[in-house]
């Protein structure tokens, strides 16, 4: 019979860490007698990180002896304590390869069902002292799992776990890990996890991106692998508002496109002066998703290089370097309700979406929230109203900080001000309703904080940041915000490594141990996700290799095992950063 050997709980803490503070609850001791395991998690434990761990989910962690023996022969390490991988359980029994997603157990007096795997995050490195042990949890197929309480309760250690349900389709914790993180799924195994109810809101929508990317063409070895750069000439350049221009990208070749889901985004590629290094910038998709062409629409800041550049030098014939799309800030289709807000040139994935929405004759509730400086800083403002006319249980909310003059209270726009999480209050907007938010980082940080802190689940929040802001790796705390730049040092002598988000590219060079050390010696912002890359030679996406753990955006593995293309391991990569 298994058997709960340990109870372990920490509370969070800050550590120094590479030069930064790092929040954390990584530690965990055990604790003696009896402990109430409630909804969120056991009595005296805590979470440093809510992002990528606790909620309902994710309650409680477990981790087994058998693994331990495994790590202390792997690692050589005499050391390893009890709640030494930051388990809250630590069992004997429940192996990874037999416990299935929607198992239940009775531990004491409290009732369990298996939610997902853990999801391997760096702090468990800096807990072992070994950089590289994130990678290995999924490497070697031993990555624990989480509970959701069912019924509270209260447990001990030396209690006996009994299973008193088996979730349906029998996937175990190691199929469904393996499922997301390794080359070689299938659409069926996909379709079976997307089938247990238990599955975790986080997991069931990587699944589901997984899905509707193979839909449109796209690979399925890596998480939403991208396909290369396409050539695309401007059609059309069409100016939204003051600042932003649209450009609408169709084939060269007049072929079809892989239809975008409403919220992608895609890279454009540009040589702003001949020999000088290639720019690169993210740019949402703005309109309904067609296979005849792509709309970008562009804003022009003040220091903007490249917004410039396409305001002022890209004409209609123009032919453009831009990726295939990407992103997994997409609608999720369901029949509750939608709430689309944004700020500033945010509108554009969330306009995509509405144009989706209308598109179908979407009968579900739509609230439409956008703020903007003044009219002439709202870009769509008649496209948007246009869709939402046509949908029969839309509502709009429009706020100017500073309206002109001329602009009239109630047709323009509906009132003075900022958008912000007072403001879905006084709406009265549906808390069950799936919601995407889109704009600055501070607003964006204080919508979906606020949201959480409100009690909306976290599998409702749906965010996409636009714009520099500080780093949003989970628990790190902020600091300055520093321009991308070369790395210190003589260049390095490898492949090309090109950070999209960032527009920075950088040969390889020995010195770095990890793409993220790369990525630190050049300022680049780590809250963009490692998660993709295209390989230059053959032009498709990275089919082999570790892909960065969700939803921590940091890749602790070597570049040897990161994001390697079978067929060309040696050519330039494009990194999703």
């Amino acid at each position: 019979m298994a058997r709960l050997l340990s109870v372990n709980v920490g509370l969070p803490r800050e550590i120094s860490w590479q030069g930064k503070t790092v929040g954390t609850a990584i530690w965990k001791a055990p604790v003696q007698g009896p402990r109430q395991v409630r909804r969120l998690n056991v009595d005296g434990d805590g979470q440093g990180d809510l992002e990528g761990h606790g909620g309902e989910h994710r309650a409680v962690l477990v981790y087994q002896t058998d693994s331990y023996r495994f790590w202390r022969d792997e690692l050589r390490r005499t050391d390893l304590v009890y709640g030494q991988f930051g388990e809250n359980f630590t069992v004997e029994g429940l192996p990874d390869r037999e416990v299935c997603i929607g198992d239940r157990y009775r531990i004491g007096s409290a009732l369990f069902e298996v939610t997902q795997p853990r999801v391997t995050c760096y702090r468990v490195g800096i807990r072992m002292n070994e950089p590289q042990m994130a990678a290995l949890l999924v490497a070697r197929g031993r990555p624990g799992f989480y509970l959701r309480v069912l019924e509270e309760g209260q447990v001990e250690a030396g209690d006996g776990i009994s299973q008193v349900g088996a979730g349906p389709e029998r996937m175990t914790v190691c199929e469904i890990n393996s499922l997301l993180y390794l080359p070689g799924r299938s659409r069926v195994e996909v379709e079976r996890a997307l089938r247990i109810p238990a599955l975790s809101s986080g997991w069931r929508e990587s699944f589901q991106a997984l899905l509707a990317q193979k839909e449109h063409g796209g690979t399925t070895g890596t998480v939403l692998a991208p396909a290369g750069f396409l050539r695309l000439r401007v059609s059309q350049k069409i100016r939204e508002s003051s600042n932003v221009m649209s450009l609408v990208l169709e084939p060269v070749d007049g072929s079809r496109l892989a239809a975008a889901l409403p919220g992608q985004f895609v890279v454009v590629r540009l040589q702003l002066v001949p020999g000088a290094p290639t720019l690169m910038r993210s740019y949402s998709l703005s309109g309904e998703p067609s296979e005849r062409g792509y709309r970008i629409s562009v804003k022009r800041g003040p220091h903007g290089v490249m917004g410039a550049y396409i305001h002022e030098n890209v004409r209609i014939g123009d032919v453009l370097d831009v990726s295939s799309p990407r992103g997994n800030f997409t609608l999720r289709p369901n029949n509750g309700p939608v709430v689309l807000v944004s700020a500033g040139v945010g509108i554009t994935p969330v306009l995509a979406m509405l144009h989706a929405l209308a598109a179908e004759a979407s009968q579900r509730e739509i609230w439409w929230i956008h703020g903007a400086r003044d009219g002439k800083e709202h870009p769509f403002a008649q496209e948007t109203q246009r869709l939402l006319n046509g949908l029969p249980h839309s509502h709009r909310h429009i706020r100017y900080s500073a309206p002109a003059p001329e602009e009239r209270l109630g047709i323009d726009f509906d009132a003075r001000g900022r958008v912000n999480l007072a403001l879905l209050g006084e709406l009265v907007v549906p808390r069950n309703g799936d919601f995407y938010i889109c704009g600055p980082s501070a607003f964006m940080s204080d919508m979906t904080a606020g949201l959480a802190a409100q009690g909306i689940a976290a599998g409702n929040i749906h965010a996409e940041f636009f714009g520099p802001g500080s780093s949003k790796t989970p628990g790190i705390a902020s600091s300055s915000h520093t321009t991308p730049h070369l790395p210190p040092g003589p260049p390095g002598a490898g492949p090309v490594v090109s950070f999209a988000r960032s527009g920075l590219s950088v040969n390889w060079g020995s010195t770095y141990h990890s793409l993220l050390e790369l990525a630190e010696a050049c300022d680049i912002p780590t809250r963009w996700s490692c998660r993709t890359g295209v390989c230059h030679a053959c032009e498709t996406g990275i089919v082999a290799g570790t892909v960065a753990y969700r939803p921590d955006p940091i890749d602790p593995a070597p570049v040897g095992k990161a994001l390697i293309c079978c067929s060309h391991p040696q050519a330039d990569l494009v990194l999703d950063l």
